[in-house]
């Protein structure tokens, strides 16, 4: 007997069966297309989204043919995705990366709403979250939002979908509604936010002892699989990440190099004092909360930087990095590419990026180096963020796959970095919740003793630590310098968009194709 496992990602759905020793026995993948235009758009066609998941899910059942015990899934948080009374989309899905309400999450930090929402809930508001994005549909598409019946989340999506039931897990939940003490919707915020129409939209919220569904028959027979098979609806993919590799105590951090970096450090309560940054979840295992600063841009920036410098391969960019000393030649780069901005460890929606200290004398390798140098000192700034001291970070995501970034982790950082033996570790978190909420295993401490092993460890070497604790000072220090001149690149970014493009612009070729 097999346990059948989805991790719908962003970009790339997966489906893994895993044995009942906890091992994967087949991986299928599916890609998935996100649909940006101007003004900061992210969206997915949310049949797409569950036709790969069917894609998987058949495929992983074809090839195995394992009897199937049991299916569970976790998938991305935050975003909106919402459906009639029928189930069916009353559009595509708005998701966590899009920037459309930027001007609405401004409005609501200028007003204090987001500093104020912060102490009862425990995530920083940003334009990618379902609030935010409601606001905006509230004020320029009301007839999207009379036509709909419930705000799922991806998550939501794929159980109603599994088991025709609507819910959201705690998790995806927390943001930005929940009352993360009581761990139930707030009223007073509704009340902050000046959304009292927002109530009806919201989901039933489940716990940790209430996952499991069935699976309907027509689906199953969609899926090949059986009738009233157990689903079991893990936490999103933050937690259920950090579930996967074993992070679940306060010394243990992880960190996701995936299409976001999100770094993850466990908390036995809400921390809501100090600076309001990043997102409070709760974790899905004793009661805890996973604290997660999750920067906007990840993934994205190596195929980013791989185009700059003509580079097919990701392991390209890491040997070229590996061929520079550190300090990348004197080179800064700052990873702040997403056209909505930045959320954590701070929230400003003009936040760019920046390449600087540039001259005839460097190469792609510094370029290279710059850019891992950069997404490393974006990730040690979400750790530092944190009160509780981390002697160790787990490494996961498909940045993970290259020792050459988890060394240079571990040297930025100055603490340990390992990675699993498991490729799939969001699906491995889905996989191991399931065993618990289906009592199959009683204590997720000793589930994840039991099926999470250590594939190895990179310490840091203490020459190059002692380098890259003064560069990281530079860093911050020049990104507060740059940060200054973001207003001003947003002022300029508004004039281009408005003035009308030239006929040799509109018939211009794309550079070096």
């Amino acid at each position: 007997m097999g346990v059948l496992c989805v991790d719908a990602g962003t970009t790339m759905v997966k489906a893994v069966m895993f044995d009942h020793e906890g091992r994967e026995l087949k991986v299928a993948r599916q890609a998935t297309v996100v649909h940006r235009r101007e003004g900061g758009v992210s969206e997915q066609d949310m049949y797409a989204v569950w036709d790969a998941v069917v894609y998987t899910i058949r495929s992983v059942v074809h090839q195995v043919r394992e009897p199937v015990e049991m299916l569970a899934f976790t998938g991305q948080g935050d975003g909106c995705w919402l459906v009639g009374a029928d189930g069916r989309p009353t559009g595509h899905a708005v998701l966590w990366n899009d920037g459309r309400a930027a001007d609405i999450v401004d409005r609501w930090d200028a007003d204090g709403v987001l500093a104020e929402a912060f102490r009862i809930n425990g995530t920083l508001g940003f334009a990618g979250t379902s609030g935010a994005i409601m606001k905006w549909l509230h004020e320029n598409d009301r007839a999207r939002l009379d036509a709909s019946h419930k705000a799922l989340f991806c998550d939501g999506w794929l159980f109603h979908r599994f088991t025709g039931e609507f819910a959201a897990d705690q998790s995806d939940a927390a943001s930005p509604f929940l009352d993360i003490r009581s761990r139930r919707y707030s009223p007073k915020l509704f009340e902050l936010y000046d959304m009292p129409w927002v109530e009806r939209l919201l989901p039933e919220v489940r716990d940790d002892s209430h996952r499991v569904g069935e699976l309907r028959a027509e689906v199953a027979t969609e899926l090949r699989l059986r009738p009233g098979l157990p689903v079991v609806m893990a936490p999103f993919d933050i937690p259920a990440t950090a579930i996967g590799i074993g992070a679940i105590d306060p010394a243990q951090a992880c960190t996701i190099l995936g299409t976001t970096l999100s770094t993850e450090m466990i908390l036995t309560e809400p921390d809501t004092t100090g600076g309001p940054a990043g997102m409070t979840l709760p974790s899905g295992v004793n009661s805890t909360y996973v604290r997660s600063l999750a920067a906007m841009a990840g993934s994205e920036v190596i195929s980013w930087g791989m185009h700059l410098i003509g580079l097919d391969n990701p392991n390209w960019l890491s040997d070229l990095a590996a061929a520079t000393p550190p300090g990348a030649g004197g080179l800064f780069f700052h990873p702040y590419l997403s056209p909505a901005g930045e959320r954590a460890p701070f929230r400003d929606p003009n936040a760019r990026g920046s390449l600087l200290g540039l001259s005839f004398e460097h190469t792609r390798s510094h370029v290279a180096r710059a850019i891992l140098e950069g997404m490393s000192f974006v990730i040690r700034d979400c750790l530092d963020f944190g009160t509780t001291p981390v002697t160790e970070l787990r490494l996961c995501g498909g940045g993970a796959n290259s020792s050459f970034w988890c060394q240079l982790l571990a040297d930025v950082t100055g603490v340990p970095t390992s990675r699993s033996v498991d490729a799939e570790i969001g699906a491995k978190g889905a996989f191991l919740t399931a065993l618990v909420a289906t009592g199959k295993e009683v204590a997720m401490q000793d589930t994840i003793a039991s099926y999470v092993h250590t594939r190895d460890v990179f310490e840091p070497d203490p020459a190059a630590a002692h380098i890259y604790d003064e560069l990281f000072g530079d860093f911050l220090e020049i990104k507060t310098s740059a940060s200054m001149e973001w207003p001003r690149l947003a002022r300029a970014r508004a004039r281009v968009l408005t003035e009308p493009k030239s006929a040799a612009v509109l018939n211009e070729e794309p550079f070096g194709e």
